[in-house]
């Protein structure tokens, strides 16, 4: 049973589209989620749907965006966006890891209902931690990433974001702060 689809489409002027849907088993709720990428979307929720129900309303909506033009982007389709934060010591004290974590809930709930994409992981290397994010739209990603932490507060002077094509994350290049200083560093 699918549990979450999600899909996008490309208009004529270029604008990217984005369409999802899940169900949420804890309540019975069937939502459906859909707007521009970048942009706050709209949701749309029904209640009392019972288990059984979820994958034959997940089949139906999915083919309903197939219809409509809308598909599922493969890994290739989209870029890796990496927000790096400076750190005092090698390892990253508690701080960090509260650091850690509050950034990637802001920033998965900010880039879901964008549909910007995904918070794929994140990893302490020496002196920085790097969260990876997953996005089909890499500039509006960096804006995106840049207004989230900032407004959640989450130390935006230390940060520093790259962008990488999927297939290429060694040839990450640095898209904030400009100009780029130095060469952006996964290790």
């Amino acid at each position: 049973m699918t549990e979450f689809v999600r899909m996008y489409r490309r208009g004529e002027d270029g604008t990217l589209s984005f369409r999802e849907a899940w169900f949420d088993d804890v309540d019975g709720r069937f939502v459906v989620n859909h707007g521009m990428v970048g942009h706050q979307s709209a949701t749309r929720e029904t209640g009392g749907v019972a288990p059984g129900e979820a994958p034959g309303l997940l089949d139906a909506f999915a083919g309903q965006c197939a219809a409509d033009g809308f598909a599922e982007l493969g890994p290739g389709e989209q870029f890796w966006v990496v927000a790096q934060y400076a750190l005092k010591s090698a390892a990253g004290t508690a701080r960090d890891r509260y650091l850690e974590t509050k950034a990637r809930e802001a920033l998965a709930a900010h880039f879901a209902w964008r549909g910007l994409g995904i918070v794929e992981r994140s990893e302490f290397v020496p002196h920085r931690l790097n969260i990876y994010l997953l996005s089909p739209d890499p500039a509006r990603a960096v804006a995106a990433v840049k207004t989230c932490l900032r407004e959640a507060k989450l130390d935006f002077t230390k940060l520093s974001i790259g962008v990488a094509p999927y297939d290429d994350l060694a040839g990450i290049r640095q898209k904030h702060p400009l100009p780029a200083k130095a060469l952006f560093n996964l290790d």
